[in-house]
């Protein structure tokens, strides 16, 4: 486990005094995916998403929000004394303040991860920064968004993940992974079923049965909370 970070706002050197980002809300619960699954979490969660994935279940965060300070979401994730921090959206790389963001965040000694569509360059994200890069499969309807340059920029840190809807997007996945030979690349590589489309018995055993070298990925927020407001 990391050591405990300084949660003093003021600490973070970001020399980005007066950014201002436009969040839908900010919580503290279990994270839900990824690597981290299971552990509290600060969750910050940006507005705006240029992608309408079908499967989508954060529309609420395309457009609303309110303008906070940099300052003021360092503030109110010091607040809850985390150690693991998730910027989210939406796309949060939609908003250019998110990157002094991820930055203050690593300044202030948490553990911050970034989920991402990959739709949008990651090349200038902090590198002390996860990244958890979501390549779109064909029946989210919004594949061909995919920007494939961010492969060369992901790291042994990082995190690659699927949402899978149906067998033709698993056959897609399984080439994607071997095309770009993922599971040397990064960390994980996590097939998730996409809920309510696909169970993830099912998918379980595909994997089982192709012996891939991912991670099966189960959304707990959705096991103990079922997509309530704030988890």
């Amino acid at each position: 486990m990391p050591s405990t970070p300084d949660r003093t706002p003021a600490a973070a050197s970001t020399g980005a005094g007066n950014s201002s980002l436009r969040i839908t809300e900010i919580f503290y619960s279990l994270q839900g995916e990824a690597r981290t699954v299971g552990l509290p979490t600060v969750f910050v969660r940006l507005t705006g998403c240029p992608l309408r994935c079908v499967y989508c279940d954060t529309a609420y965060a395309f457009s609303g929000g309110e303008q906070w300070s940099l300052q003021q979401v360092l503030a109110q994730v010091a607040d809850h004394r985390p150690r693991y921090v998730t910027v989210t959206g939406g796309e949060p790389l939609a908003q250019p303040n998110c990157l002094p963001l991820l930055a203050a965040l690593c300044d202030a000694g948490y553990e911050v991860s970034l989920e991402t569509s990959g739709a949008l360059p990651v090349a200038d994200v902090d590198p002390r920064v996860v990244k958890v890069l979501d390549l779109k499969t064909p029946a989210s309807a919004e594949a061909h968004r995919n920007d494939y340059a961010n492969i060369a920029h992901l790291t042994p840190r990082d995190q690659v993940k699927f949402v899978i809807c149906d067998r033709a997007d698993y056959e897609w996945a399984r080439f994607k992974l071997d095309e770009h030979r993922l599971a040397e690349r990064v960390s994980d590589v996590l097939f998730s079923p996409s809920h309510g489309q696909l169970h993830g018995r099912t998918l379980a055993e595909w994997i089982l049965a192709d012996n891939l070298p991912v991670r099966l990925q189960l959304q707990l927020h959705k096991l103990l909370w079922n997509d309530e407001p704030g988890h």
